[in-house]
């Protein structure tokens, strides 16, 4: 006698996946997990996660030991001589390997009970839409659950199988990763900006950092973009690299929606825009909680609303960014202003954290921003660290 398929059939274990199966298992409900891959699973990532995603893994009752993780209580800015620097409100975000942080997800949900079923591949969908008992084909045979999770990542094979794909992004962005073992010199995570190129530093567990760079319309050659940031590589300069290099890209991935049938999208393979503001794990964290409280309720249009509304904010701050990496001038025009109000930055940080609610913080932060643009402005000088 064939046993009832689950409650919730999630397709890839990275941290969205697990995320959504932890948080299943303590509503009470049945999870399998099935993914190609083996633990733990390391794939490029900034590895830096925000206080409201650090917060969100708490309730999940994962468990990092000191060892595997750094805080970090805010971000910098660097471009030449203009730091535009800020405190999160509240508790620290985390710098934690991405192997680490695996780990630790695979164990809670080991012990929260999901069946995790790894080196099972995927290879597409069975049944058709909108027939509510669509499942998934693998290389161990046919699966399937009340509900479909596909948290399959940046590239995602059951977006495009689902008919959820969108049209490709005119802008093509990379992103590439490293890691150094050198002590971490701040406890900010540092963003250094240069035409064209910018480079992520994370403070992580081990004495190591972690170095991103992402690009576009630039050679895929990871020292020669590093030297395009003579102050950083001075403090990298004969540190030994700690991990094998890892790349990801093209960054932003459009659908045409989450939903379809008994299928949601969750984290990467919902869609994606760019890394350049660093939320990626704390999105995929909200969006399980979301999945999860929608599939209790038995209705996964309301995960498409959940999802609409917390990717918003998220959203509209990284294509602001990314308007900004694209105009050199007005780039280090606005980071003059930003370091010569901090005011200003620390209010977009607590919006970027989901501390301020967002519609009453810009009805402050737009015209302040607006009035110290027309400005003249004067060159600031660096903080002392």
């Amino acid at each position: 006698m064939n046993a009832a398929p689950p409650d919730i059939l999630v397709i890839g274990g990275g941290p969205a996946g697990l995320a959504t199966a932890i948080r299943a298992r303590q509503a009470g409900l049945t999870v399998t997990l099935v993914d190609g891959g083996r633990p733990p699973i390391d794939k490029a990532c900034g590895e830096g996660l925000m206080p409201d995603g650090a917060a969100l893994l708490e309730r999940l009752g994962v468990v990092l030991t000191p060892d595997q993780y750094r805080p970090f209580r805010g971000i910098r800015y660097i471009e030449d001589d203009i730091v535009v620097e800020g405190a999160f409100p509240g508790s620290p975000g985390l710098g934690v390997r991405r192997p680490d942080l695996h780990r630790a997800l695979v164990s809670r949900a080991g012990a929260a009970g999901v069946d995790l079923r790894w080196e099972v591949r995927v290879t597409g969908i069975e049944g058709e839409f909108p027939s509510p008992n669509v499942g998934v084909a693998t290389d161990d045979g046919p699966l399937r659950g009340r509900w479909l999770v596909a948290a399959d990542g940046l590239h995602s094979p059951l977006r495009r199988a689902a008919g959820l794909e969108g049209p490709p992004a005119r802008c093509r962005r990379f992103g590439l990763r490293r890691h150094y073992a050198v002590a971490p010199w701040t406890d900010h995570v540092e963003v250094h900006w240069s035409d064209g190129v910018e480079a992520y530093v994370s403070p992580l567990g081990g004495n190591q950092v972690g170095v991103a760079l992402l690009f576009a319309d630039q050679p895929p050659d990871f020292d020669r973009l590093l030297r395009r940031f003579p102050a950083l590589a001075g403090r990298i300069a004969g540190a030994p690299q700690a991990s094998r290099q890892r790349g990801a890209g093209p960054l932003e991935q459009r659908t045409r929606g989450v939903v379809r049938g008994n299928l949601a999208l969750i984290g990467d393979a919902a869609g994606y825009v760019d890394a350049i503001t660093g939320e990626g794990l704390s999105l995929a964290f909200h969006d399980a909680f979301a999945v999860v409280d929608a599939i209790l309720r038995e209705n996964l249009g309301l995960y498409a609303a959940a999802h609409r509304r917390i990717v918003r904010v998220p959203v509209a701050l990284t294509r602001m960014a990314l308007f900004v990496e694209r105009h050199p001038r007005l780039r280090r025009r606005v980071m003059r202003a930003l370091a010569a109000d901090p005011r200003l930055f620390r209010a977009l940080l607590a919006v970027h954290v989901r501390v301020r609610p967002p519609a009453p913080a810009a009805a402050w932060i737009l015209p302040r921003l607006a009035w110290r643009l027309a400005r003249p402005l004067h060159p600031v000088s660096r903080p002392a660290e």
